[in-house]
């Protein structure tokens, strides 16, 4: 990821490979934030609903701040607070209301009142109206499969996943090069990375499944589903950039770009696997969930 500004000319088609690497700050800064990230939200996993919920708040007033900023208002302006207070009320409902379709309505009447705000106040109402259904259904989906037996363990899976996919494509892209995924929305990715995230995390998740030991064929093809839907989650938020002519959404995290950079992947990842583990499905493959 680059520093915050607006997006620049699409680049060549093909990417040089490892010829164009030379040493920068970020291969210290990333692999840093990257660790001390992964170890917050490990502890948080572990320590149950709550601690979920509130790291949860916290990412995702982060996260408006960024998308309320990109999509038109002025820094800490009130849609971003009437988000904030809409994501942080929805994820304590989660926790201590219940039943737990009340934290849904609390995020949606939120999500209402952002944009009937936006609407008066001459903004974009969709767009600020989507913020928080965008930033919260996440971390309210992680909260649900923490409830779910064996919880932690099917975060942690679903999280190494998408950590190997980031780190696959980060590294494969950049030593092999070759065609660009898709220029015009977003540059820096290529077929080779993409493929490699795909292979490196197969290879993470079945690693893990063995390791918890359920079925390590059927956690290769799972980390591979994985790290596609992870991907689409990337080039979504992608695509909500480039429409507002950005390249990054903030630069909260040195070497990792704004907090939308860092969890757009989740964002999606989570909300599809907790759909799948309400109808049945065991993303351990073998270990009773």
């Amino acid at each position: 990821m680059t520093r915050t500004g607006h997006a620049s000319a699409p680049p060549a088609q093909h990417a040089p490979g490892y010829k164009a690497i030379k040493f920068n700050l970020d291969w210290i800064t990333r692999p840093l934030f990257g660790i001390a990230l992964a170890a917050v939200a490990i502890a948080g996993i572990f320590g149950g609903q709550a601690y979920i919920a509130v790291l949860g708040a916290l990412a995702s007033i982060a996260a408006a701040r960024e998308w309320h900023r990109m999509v038109g208002e002025r820094v800490f302006g009130p849609a971003f607070v009437l988000s904030s207070l809409t994501v942080a009320a929805a994820l304590a409902a989660s926790v201590w209301v219940q039943p737990a379709w009340i934290a849904w309505a609390v995020l949606a009447a939120g999500a209402g009142g952002v944009a009937l705000y936006a609407h008066f106040s001459g903004l974009l109402p969709a767009w600020h109206g989507l913020g928080p259904i965008y930033i919260a259904t996440a971390p309210l989906a992680l909260v649900a499969l923490r409830g779910a037996p064996h919880g932690a363990l099917i975060i942690i899976g679903m999280f190494l996943a998408i950590w190997a996919t980031d780190t696959g494509a980060l590294i494969v892209g950049n030593l092999v090069g070759g065609p660009r995924l898709w220029p015009a929305l977003s540059p820096n990715k290529t077929w080779s990375g993409t493929l490699g995230a795909v292979a490196i995390a197969a290879l993470i998740e079945s690693g893990f499944v063995a390791f918890i030991g359920g079925q390590p064929m059927l956690g290769a093809l799972y980390g591979a589903g994985i790290a596609i839907v992870a991907h689409g989650g990337d080039l979504l938020e992608s695509w909500f950039k480039r429409a507002f002519d950005r390249k990054d959404s903030g630069g909260l995290i040195p070497g990792h770009g704004g907090i939308l950079d860092r969890i757009d992947s989740t964002l999606l990842t989570a909300p599809l696997l907790a759909i799948l583990v309400v109808l049945g499905f065991n993303p351990l493959f073998g270990v009773h969930a």
